[in-house]
């Protein structure tokens, strides 16, 4: 590592609580693919990262809500290891500062884009595990996370976001929204509407708009899979 980068990476470490033993890897973290094919990016530590990251939370979350059933988990899970979080977390981390671009991408600042600083992030949680194994990777994860997992009740939601949540958690695609009915007089009508999700039964709800009635289509999904 270039003797010029040893200040700036130990003020990293300060902040991260975990000094890597391998220089080269961190640094390979922290390298935008906008560096050029001849540098090693962090793309392939941002894959492992995400991967790093998500059985953590999940322990976690397991070990935090003892009873909850496989959906509530699911939803919480979800919420917790969004690109927003990610990109929160390398705020807090000040990674801005550290992120290595393209000399263009500099002047325009996609070092501090919250897309690139998430996915740096992962990537970072990637070079820790690789560098220092899972038991430090973990201690870094919840430490940095600790305010998101203590957050009081994420999984507490409306029955549209809880289902999309635990829909792309599932590796699903999105709920969709089908109107089935439209009945009653323009001043007063009642709609029926049928949400559907991939590999599952379609369920139906009615309300006085469309949107009280996909909620409660929602909230009928919801009831007949015991989700929460």
């Amino acid at each position: 590592m270039a003797p010029q980068r040893r200040a700036p990476f130990d003020r990293l470490h300060e902040r991260l609580g975990y000094k890597f033993r391998d220089g080269e890897l961190l640094q390979q973290a922290l390298t935008h693919g906008s560096k050029g094919k001849s540098t090693q990016n962090y793309e392939r530590l941002e894959f492992l990262g995400d991967r790093v990251l998500s059985l953590v939370i999940a322990e976690a979350l397991m070990e935090k809500h003892r009873k909850e059933k496989e959906g509530t988990l699911a939803a919480r899970h979800s919420a917790l290891v969004r690109g927003d979080v990610c990109a929160a977390v390398g705020e807090d981390m000040g990674l801005d500062e550290f992120i290595s671009v393209g000399d263009t991408e500099k002047r325009v600042g996609v070092h501090k884009m919250r897309s690139v600083l998430g996915d740096a992030v992962e990537a970072l949680i990637g070079a820790i595990y690789l560098d220092g194994g899972l038991s430090h990777a973990r201690d870094v994860i919840l430490r940095f996370w600790a305010s998101a997992l203590n957050k009081p009740d994420t999984a507490l939601k409306d029955a549209k976001t809880f289902i999309q949540e635990w829909a792309l958690a599932k590796s699903l695609p999105l709920p969709r929204y089908d109107l089935v009915a439209r009945d009653g007089p323009e001043h007063k009508p009642r709609f029926m509407i049928e949400v559907q999700i991939e590999k599952h039964q379609a369920a139906q709800g009615e309300g006085a708009s469309k949107q009280a009635a996909e909620m409660a289509a929602a909230s009928s999904f919801i009831s007949r899979e015991g989700l929460r």
